[in-house]
């Protein structure tokens, strides 16, 4: 049997002086490696996407992480600092792209501006500085770490007894995971059911409550050195496995 096609939505970035298409190696090399599926990038064209043409060949989606915030508009809030960077072609392609998949009942697995983009789909709303909120830790990375530092384990996340998370990872109560961000979930989108928070309460994974098919999200980078990490692999494991079900489904 071929693989199972897992859609990979692009951002867009310049490329020297060139506005490009743009997927990081890792995440294509965890859907390959990882989920032992065939990653399939897909260009942020916006409206001009022809959703339906994709979902018809994908037997999943995976959200990416990236440097751009989801724009706040998005989730009726006016930008607080219009510094930091934004990529509106890649949210008007994953936004609806999210909300097609979940339809169809196509396996979804989220990480980082994936799990924010997913929640505000989805109805919910960000702290755009999750370190300004009372109460809240500083979830960014140092910038003048190396990469090996930025991405190293750095708090806890607590895991719901009974959530889908846990059930994958046999049932551990708590997990170490890096943490490189600077926006998180304020109001959590009324379909998403809480996997796991940090200790400040930040909620740091979801599942779609009811969805027919596989669903989760993560604030952090499970992709980074995936083989290094067995609770990685065993998430990529179960995505891959739930792409190969859904794909068997389709193909009968």
């Amino acid at each position: 049997m071929s693989s199972p096609i897992v859609l990979v939505p692009a951002c867009v970035k310049l490329v020297g002086v060139h506005a490009s298409h743009t997927a990081h190696l890792k995440y294509v090399a965890a859907v390959a490696d990882g989920a032992g599926c065939a990653p399939l990038i897909v260009p942020a064209l916006g409206a001009a996407t022809d959703f339906d043409a994709l979902l018809d060949v994908a037997d999943g989606v995976m959200l990416t992480g990236s440097p751009s915030n989801v724009d706040a508009a998005l989730y009726g809030q006016a930008v607080l600092d219009p510094s930091l960077p934004r990529d509106p072609a890649r949210d008007a392609t994953t936004l609806p792209l999210i909300r097609a998949a979940l339809e169809r009942g196509i396996p979804l697995m989220a990480i980082c501006r994936g799990f924010q983009e997913m929640n505000v789909a989805l109805g919910g709303t960000l702290h755009q500085a999750v370190h300004d909120v009372p109460g809240m830790s500083d979830h960014r990375e140092q910038k003048t770490q190396t990469l090996e530092q930025q991405y190293a384990a750095s708090h806890r996340v607590r895991l719901e007894p009974d959530g889908r998370m846990a059930q994958i990872l046999g049932g551990v109560a708590t997990i170490m995971v890096n943490s490189l961000h600077g926006q998180g979930i304020d109001k959590l989108a009324p379909p998403l059911a809480v996997e796991a928070r940090a200790d400040d309460g930040l909620v740091e994974a979801y599942r779609v409550e009811g969805a027919t098919g596989f669903t989760l999200a993560v604030q952090w980078h499970p992709e980074w050195r995936l083989s290094e990490n067995p609770d990685s692999i065993k998430l990529f494991q179960a995505f891959g496995e739930a792409c190969r079900i859904y794909k068997q489904g389709r193909d009968a």
